[in-house]
């Protein structure tokens, strides 16, 4: 693949981008990179795992100017999730860079602190469509300076109503702006979308992001009444460490949940109707390792980035090929091989010959597998996540939680997992077999010479 240095890159990124272990581009790197910094409006297909952040990042932070405290780039992004995500990767890449303001701007947290924000200027600004149309309303925000305008994951954005709140966001930025577009699928509404708002835009399709073979995926006839014995024999017969099951609603997210925890494999579920603290919490945790299963929403999941991922089960098949392709995407990725399951009932017939004219092969269902030892199987992830009561706003830092754990709590740094800054809450995955001893130090022992509150997150097989 390219090297980064083909580019015409400042020195400062390039050296960043290889401290951050980015030594070579990803195929959408390749085809898109070149075109942003090009100054062409771009529409790209491009899904979670891809490189896709880091290249419209990228692009970004090479149109920026410092000097002038504008906004200069928005990125629009669906889900809250996503967005920190982006927020997160974008700063990490501006490292080299002084003085770059990011913005993050996202409902369910209160508008105060982000008017100050504002007010003490921004040169990107990430977040959500509803909260970036509540200050445009409110005009704490300010877009007439806009050069650059990124739609990440366009089509989840449409699946959840934003298309409209998404064209009032556009009608206030210049017609002058350069506007990237990505998304996992093209769906007529984002072709349209893009003939809208988009001037002669480069397309950028990478094939073979997850060649089949490197996601080997299995099909199993299944009556719709037996879906929640055939999950189970699913994971007995495959074992996996960790596994994302979707499913199509809410309330099957939390039946499916509660059935497996029911059964000794540690489950939690993400949807929409989660508070945004508990889906902050729910996504901690399977990052971190400190749940072995989670149970999703195709919306939910979005933004989730889990790179050693065993297993994705559909238990019930996606009604679009392309939502199909996504969810056993997250799967088999940096160089490992992955592995998706799929339930098929009688009535799923449609969607499966769907799937089949997309991959251009005939698929054969298999007879489920006998699940032998459903009773002594047991799923439970290596990790456990402690709460802490401070967080960025208290200027804790990951490395302030990592030295008064492996210094005076004396905990091997081996024993430690992913650490999480939230704004007020941080959160530290600890190996379960030593998460007493952590919290035992928590207890009477201090963080940069402060006590901080300490609590365990449940996630045991029975969910607490």
């Amino acid at each position: 693949m390219s090297s980064f240095r083909s580019l015409p890159l400042a020195e400062a990124q390039l050296q960043t981008l290889d401290a951050l272990g980015y030594h070579s581009m990803t195929p959408v790197q390749a085809e898109a990179l070149p075109l942003i910094l090009g100054r062409r409006d771009v529409i790209a297909q491009a899904r979670t795992g891809s490189g896709k952040t880091a290249a419209f990042a990228i692009g970004i932070l090479q149109s920026i100017n410092p000097r002038f405290f504008g906004v200069q780039a928005l990125v629009l992004c669906p889900t809250r999730e996503l967005a920190d995500q982006v927020g997160g990767e974008m700063r990490r890449l501006a490292r080299g860079m002084p003085n770059i303001k990011l913005v993050l701007l996202c409902g369910g947290k209160p508008l105060g602190p982000q008017i100050g924000s504002l007010e003490h200027g921004a040169h990107i600004v990430v977040g959500t469509p509803g909260r970036i149309d509540d200050h445009l309303r409110k005009q704490t925000l300010q877009l007439d300076g806009l050069k650059l305008l990124v739609l990440d994951e366009a089509d989840r954005m449409l699946d959840m109503g934003f298309s409209e709140t998404v064209e009032t966001i556009i009608g206030q930025t210049p017609a002058t702006r350069q506007t990237l577009l990505f998304s996992a699928t093209f769906p007529n509404a984002i072709r349209r979308m893009s003939q809208s708002i988009q001037r002669d835009p480069a397309a950028v399709t990478v094939e073979g992001e997850h060649a089949s073979d490197v996601i080997e995926q299995h099909f199993y006839d299944v009556e719709r009444d037996q879906r929640d014995s055939a999950l189970l024999a699913l994971f007995v017969h495959y074992r996996p460490e960790n596994a994302l099951v979707f499913c199509q609603t809410r309330q099957q997210c939390e039946e499916v949940a509660q059935r497996l925890r029911g059964n000794d494999i540690q489950a939690l579920a993400i949807h929409g109707d989660l508070e945004q603290r508990d889906r902050d919490q729910v996504l901690v945790q399977f990052a971190n390792a400190s749940c072995a299963v989670l149970v999703a929403t195709d919306v939910a999941a979005r933004g989730l980035d889990i790179s050693a991922l065993a297993l994705v089960i559909n238990y019930e098949l996606p009604r679009s090929p392309d939502i199909y392709l996504h969810r056993i995407g997250r799967t088999g990725r940096a160089g490992e091989s992955g592995r998706a399951a799929s339930l098929v009932a009688p009535a799923d017939a449609p969607r499966l010959r769907a799937i089949e004219e997309q991959q251009g092969t005939g698929i054969s269902c298999r007879t489920l597998p006998r699940a032998k030892g459903v009773a002594g199987y047991v799923l439970q992830a290596p990790m456990v996540t402690l709460q802490l009561d401070a967080g960025r706003k208290q200027k804790l830092r990951p490395g302030d939680i990592l030295g008064a754990l492996t210094g005076d709590a004396g905990l091997a740094g081996d024993v430690i997992g992913k650490i999480d800054i939230h704004d007020r809450s941080s959160y530290v995955a600890i190996a379960r077999e030593r998460v007493r001893d952590a919290m035992a130090y928590m207890t009477r022992g201090k963080i940069k010479g402060r006590s901080i509150r300490a609590r365990l997150l449940g996630s045991g097989p029975s969910g607490t």
